[in-house]
């Protein structure tokens, strides 16, 4: 009873704070877009935003290891499991330039969803290979630009934290963009917010692991099917998961 009432306060919180949190995310856009090309100053709002619910949880607590494997000025392919619907809010504490790959309901949410089209994250219509080729292409475009693009590769959220297969339209993106890839593992969102439902549980520790980067260089002759599979392995293992015990569908 606790825990419902808990997580309706926090539910409650989260939409009203984010009508105020979106009308000063607006102002940033208004007042930097014309000279932030890459709209960084927003974008770096948006961390604080995501974040704020995580430090205004106390039973939630999150460490942030591995951050120095990373030339940040450098534009990756960056790619996580998923474990949960907080996981954005893990990725954004790493407080780093990324336009994030969603599906095109989110963007339809009320203040959040409103955010991240102005910040020009990446729409994909599941089902739709028409929106899947603009993705790829938009996603191409983005990186020549500067900025990292980020994929949860499972598609969907896991339902008891094992690693699904990998969809391969990051590792499309990575060969035809000759961009390095920067594998994300996460640990214990899914614990704190497990994929059905919204009853947040008690107190978790989550970690968001930055391992090393990938480069071009090491996977340019590699089809898709084999660099999809290489990266999965190295979050797999990561994870402490065995590619052949926890290769679900």
């Amino acid at each position: 009873m606790l825990r419902s009432v808990g997580s309706i306060v926090f539910w409650t919180f989260g939409f009203l704070s984010s009508g105020i949190l979106f009308v000063i995310a607006f102002l940033i856009w208004a007042v930097t877009a014309p000279f932030d090309r890459r709209l960084i100053a927003l974008h770096r709002f948006s961390c604080f935003w995501g974040a704020f619910y995580l430090w205004i949880q106390p039973a939630w607590s999150l460490r942030v290891t591995g951050r120095e494997h990373a030339d940040w000025s450098q534009a990756y392919v960056m790619v996580s499991n998923h474990e949960s619907a907080i996981d954005i809010l893990a990725l954004y504490s790493l407080f780093r330039h990324f336009k994030w790959v969603s599906k095109i309901e989110m963007f339809r949410i009320p203040f959040i969803g409103w955010n991240m089209t102005l910040n020009r994250y990446l729409a994909i219509r599941r089902g739709d290979r028409g929106s899947v080729l603009k993705l790829l292409e938009n996603c191409k475009e983005t990186l020549d630009q500067g900025s990292s693009v980020l994929f949860f590769p499972e598609g969907t959220r896991s339902t008891d934290g094992r690693l699904r297969r990998f969809k391969p339209g990051a590792f499309e993106v990575a060969l035809k963009a000759r961009a390095p890839i920067l594998p994300l593992v996460i640990r214990g969102t899914g614990d704190a917010l497990p994929k059905r439902g919204f009853i947040l549980r008690g107190r978790h520790r989550m970690h968001v692991e930055v391992l090393e980067p990938v480069p071009y260089e090491a996977f340019s002759g590699m089809s898709v099917e084999s660099l999809q599979q290489h990266i999965r392995a190295l979050i797999a293992e990561a994870l402490g998961q065995t590619d052949a015990t926890h290769l679900t569908a």
